[in-house]
């Protein structure tokens, strides 16, 4: 189990709800996917571990959860604006994703 984390640490992620818009195979690594997506009025790109868990196809259109607020990173060559929220167990990796359409850009609590 990781340590526990204050409230006040807990408060500065930002997690949102996001709606992919177009998604592809990162042309450098085996696991991971180009998602751009729609996060209230902004739209930018992600990179996913979730290649050979889902297509592209599956993506294009559903809502996700994202971390909004991450620092931006350089993964294999292609910007990362955010991180995707995900489970994964003996089954394989599922995204989260709220139970019913919301707009994109909807804060998650």
């Amino acid at each position: 189990m990781k340590p526990e984390i204050t409230y006040d640490d807990f408060a500065k992620i930002e997690l949102r709800i996001a709606t992919v818009l177009a998604a592809r195979e990162h042309p450098n690594a085996d696991k991971l996917m180009l998602l751009q997506i729609k996060v209230g009025e902004e739209e930018k790109q992600i990179v996913a571990g979730i290649r050979g868990h889902y297509t592209p196809e599956q993506l294009i259109g559903r809502q996700i959860v994202v971390v909004n607020n991450l620092q931006e990173a350089m993964l294999r060559g292609e910007d990362s604006h955010g991180m995707l929220l995900a489970a994964s167990d003996s089954n394989g990796v599922v995204l989260l994703r709220p139970d019913r359409d919301c707009e994109p850009g909807a804060g998650v609590k």
